[in-house]
């Protein structure tokens, strides 16, 4: 059962290839589909997530990319009628199996939504809230690490003298970096992106790119975006969904550049989609 803990097999495998310069996969997919009821919208897909990358999703509305993002931590759980056959292994375990610890899993594997959905709450309560539910009570300690994630989400300097007023009175892309702060104060090991910067205005927007590329260094990230600049900005590998099917999963540059599947060439030049 995945666990709280950070006594990761997947540690040990990092220190094995450090020697013949492989990357690490954090999270191996193997022919998994999705169904809503008797409708399948994630047609048998297989791929590796690489340990320490930006990983971005993309294709047309509707072609079942942001499904599979939620399935890595089992938020469709939560929708009535979904199921998912397959594996999805990490740390040498299959997560969709019966008797994984979801709230354990989803510890480790945070999301963070396109919309910033921040408590009606201070910032530091935003933090803390769940820290404090998992038995984090001493002051010194929450201190601690609502500085640090915030610092990592780059909204330290921002808001260091106003930690006790509204979540709410911040823009919106400082409230989506407080959901961002958020995650990272539950210290996942993956962080789950969907669309984080689609409501924000240009600037907020490069603010969160930043940040997602400096986040690797710590975590393996994978998000979804309509956006293929975006994609093109801050990913290290893009996959191209279209009809619940993965068409093609490549380095990003060569996606972008030298796509090796035609429906991948005439989405990126956006003759659909």
């Amino acid at each position: 059962m995945v666990t709280a803990t950070k006594e990761r097999a997947v540690e040990t495998n990092v220190e094995q290839s450090k020697g013949n310069g492989q990357k690490t996969n954090i999270l191996k997919v193997e022919n998994l589909e999705i169904f809503y009821g008797e409708k399948r919208a994630v047609n048998g897909i297989s791929l590796g997530i690489e340990k320490n990358s930006v990983t971005a999703l993309i294709g047309p509305s509707g072609c079942g990319k942001s499904t599979f993002l939620r399935s890595i931590n089992r938020m469709n759980d939560l929708i009535p009628g979904a199921r998912a056959e397959g594996e999805i292994v990490y740390e040498d375990l299959n997560i969709l199996s019966e008797q994984i610890n979801v709230v354990a899993l989803r510890k480790e594997i945070g999301m963070v939504f396109q919309k910033p959905n921040p408590f009606p709450k201070s910032i530091y309560q935003n933090l803390t809230h769940a820290l404090k539910f998992a038995g984090i009570r001493k002051k010194s300690e929450l201190d601690g690490i609502v500085e640090e994630s915030l610092r990592k989400a780059a909204l330290w300097e921002e808001v260091k003298d106003r930690l006790h007023k509204s979540a709410l009175a911040l823009s919106g892309g400082q409230q989506q970096r407080l959901c961002i702060a958020r995650t990272i104060a539950m210290k996942p090991t993956v962080m789950l992106l969907d669309e984080p910067s689609s409501a924000l205005d240009p600037i907020s927007n490069a603010k969160v790119e930043d940040l997602i590329v400096d986040l690797k260094k710590d975590y393996s990230i994978i998000i979804v975006t309509h956006n293929m600049q975006q994609a093109s900005r801050v990913s290290d590998k893009t996959a191209f969904f279209l009809s619940g099917d993965l068409i093609e999963y490549d380095l990003t540059e060569k996606i972008f550049t030298n796509p090796s599947q035609t429906k991948t060439e005439e989405y990126i030049s956006g003759r659909f989609g």
